[in-house]
C-alpha cells in the first residue's frame, strides 16, 4: 500500500513538473549577449528570414534581471509572434553585470539604453528602422530622455510611468496609507516624516545626517539614500516635450497605488502629439489584475501554470496590435 502511495506521489510530482515546464516554454529563441559590461538577453522569433524590429526593455526600480524573474517572457513571446525581437539586460550589479544600479542617475540609465540601441543597430538581423522602447514605472524618467535624443526611434510603450519624482512619492505614500486604513493622525505623522526627508534631500544631507533623524527608516540603506539624492528632482516634462513626435502607447491600471495615473495621462496628453492610451480598470501598477495580485497563492500558481494570464485582459494583444500598426511587420 505504502509503495503505491509513494509511486502515486512521484507520478503526480512528475506530471506537475511537466505541466510547469510546458506552460513556461515560449515560442521564441533566447540568445545571451553582452552589451559593454552588461549581461543581456536577446529574445528572437524562432524563425527569421529578414531583419526584425526590436523592443528594447527599460526596467523600473529595483535589482531587476534581464527576464524580470520570467515576468517579461510572455511579452517577449507576444512581440516575437508580431515579428519583433526583445532586448533586456541585468541591471548593473545584478546577475553578473558589472557596476551598481544604485549608483546610477536617470541620465546614466538613458546613456545605457542609448548604448544598447547603438549595439542593436549594428546587428544585421535587426531592422534599424523599427527599434523602440518598452519601459515601466521608473523607466518613465529614462525613456523620454532617450526618445528626445535618438533620431529615428520608432515608438515608445510606457507602462505606468510617473512624471515628477516627488509628486509620485507623495501620491504613493498617501495611497498606501489609505489602502491600509490609516487614521488621520497616522497620515499627518507620515506626511511630516516625508516632509523632513524632503528637506534633508534638498539640503544635500548625507546618509549619516539622515540616520540621525529619530524616525529614520531602519531599512533604508546608504546605497538607496544615495540613489534617491541623485534622482529625487527628476521630472519628465521637458524630455517629453522634446520627444513630442515619437509615437507613444501609454498603458495605465485602474488600481495603481504607485503612480497617479490621472496626472500621468494629463502630462502625456499635454506634451505628446502622437499618443495612444489604454486603460485597464481592474489592473494594478504592473498591469496584473488586482484580485490576482491580492492573492499571493493564486499569483504564484498562475505564474507557474498560466504565466500568460498574469497580465490583465488585453494587455498583450493591445501592445502587439500597436506594434504592427505603428511600424508594420517589416
Amino acid at each position: 500500500m505504502w509503495k503505491r502511495i509513494v509511486l502515486g506521489a512521484v507520478v503526480l510530482a512528475v506530471l506537475v513538473a511537466g505541466a510547469v515546464v510546458y506552460r513556461n516554454t515560449y515560442d521564441l529563441r533566447e540568445e545571451k549577449v553582452t552589451i559593454g559590461t552588461l549581461d543581456a538577453v536577446l529574445a528572437l522569433p524562432t524563425s527569421i528570414d529578414r531583419p526584425v524590429g526590436l523592443v528594447v526593455f527599460v526596467h523600473g526600480d529595483g535589482p531587476v534581471d534581464a527576464t524580470h524573474d520570467g515576468f517579461y517572457r510572455p511579452l517577449w513571446e507576444a512581440f516575437a509572434r508580431a515579428g519583433y525581437a526583445s532586448l533586456s539586460w541585468n541591471k548593473p550589479g545584478v546577475a553578473g553585470s558589472a557596476g551598481d544600479w544604485l549608483g546610477q542617475t536617470m541620465e546614466d540609465r538613458a546613456a545605457e539604453v542609448a548604448g544598447a540601441i547603438a549595439w542593436a543597430r549594428a546587428r544585421p538581423d535587426i531592422d534599424a528602422h523599427r527599434i523602440g522602447l518598452w519601459g515601466a514605472s521608473q523607466a518613465g524618467w529614462v525613456m523620454p530622455k532617450v526618445a528626445a535624443r535618438t533620431p529615428g526611434l520608432a515608438f515608445v510603450i510606457a507602462v505606468a510611468p510617473a512624471v515628477n519624482w516627488l509628486q509620485q512619492g507623495r501620491f504613493n505614500l498617501l495611497a498606501e496609507l489609505r489602502a491600509r486604513g490609516a487614521s488621520p493622525a497616522e497620515v499627518t505623522a507620515a506626511v511630516a516624516r516625508s516632509d523632513r526627508e524632503r528637506a534633508l534631500l534638498d539640503a544635500g544631507a548625507s546618509y549619516a545626517d539622515y540616520r540621525r533623524e529619530p524616525d529614520a527608516d531602519p531599512d533604508l540603506t546608504a546605497g538607496r539614500w544615495t540613489f534617491i539624492t541623485r534622482n529625487h528632482r527628476s521630472d519628465a516634462t521637458a524630455d517629453l516635450t522634446a520627444a513630442a513626435t515619437v509615437p507613444t502607447l501609454l498603458l495605465l491600471g485602474g488600481h495603481d497605488i504607485n503612480v497617479d495615473v490621472a496626472d500621468t495621462e494629463a502630462g502625456y496628453r499635454r506634451t505628446l502629439k502622437n499618443l495612444q492610451v489604454r486603460h485597464y480598470p481592474d489592473a494594478t501598477h504592473g498591469l496584473v489584475p488586482k484580485a490576482l495580485e491580492d492573492s499571493p497563492v493564486r499569483l504564484v500558481l498562475t505564474g507557474l501554470f498560466a504565466p500568460r494570464s498574469v497580465f490583465a485582459t488585453g494587455v498583450l494583444t493591445d501592445q502587439t496590435r500597436y506594434l504592427t500598426t505603428v511600424t508594420g511587420t517589416g
